[in-house]
């Protein structure tokens, strides 16, 4: 998988801004808390994976989360944003938020694309292709909510260990 490198101007979005109410989702849940948490807005680049994992995984350290439950949505964060900048506009924002539901975490993955994520399931030799597969099997819930001309967001939970 390439960079997408791409030339742009300074965003005059600030790198945290909130992120409107979405309602539906599958599993009657839905992709944004109510509560005004904060969301990260990352240029839409393969690299911000890298920079979404850590900020999900600083954030859920300090509401309590570790271990294997932080760790499986650090893989499944990473892919979808990855995704996200693979598959969206090239000047195109990915948003991320990150918050905990009683004993789930829930993140969810906004971007500008108007196209429809599908779950493969390649060969096993094939390079790319299992982001949304990881997060259908690892995952309790995940859902796709569409915001016409402006995108989706993707959005998964991930049960915790409250013991």
């Amino acid at each position: 998988m390439g960079e997408r490198e791409v030339p742009r101007a300074a965003s005059a979005q600030p790198p945290f801004a909130p992120l409107k109410s979405i309602e539906g989702g599958r599993h009657g849940a839905s992709a944004a808390p109510s509560d005004g948490s904060e969301e990260i807005c990352l240029p839409a680049l393969t690299s911000s994976a890298r920079f979404a994992r850590h900020w999900v995984m600083n954030k859920l350290a300090g509401e309590g989360v570790y271990g294997l439950s932080n760790q499986v949505v650090e893989l499944l964060t990473g892919e979808l944003v990855a995704n996200a900048a693979l598959h969206g506009p090239s000047d195109g924002l990915v948003r991320v938020r990150a918050w905990r539901v009683g004993g789930a975490v829930r993140v969810a993955v906004r971007d500008d694309s108007l196209v429809e994520p599908i779950v493969r399931h390649p060969e096993p030799t094939a390079p790319s292709g299992r982001g949304l597969a990881l997060v259908e099997t690892l995952s309790a819930a995940w859902g796709i909510e569409r915001h016409g001309a402006e995108g989706k967001t993707i959005w998964f939970s991930v049960d915790i260990d409250l013991g």
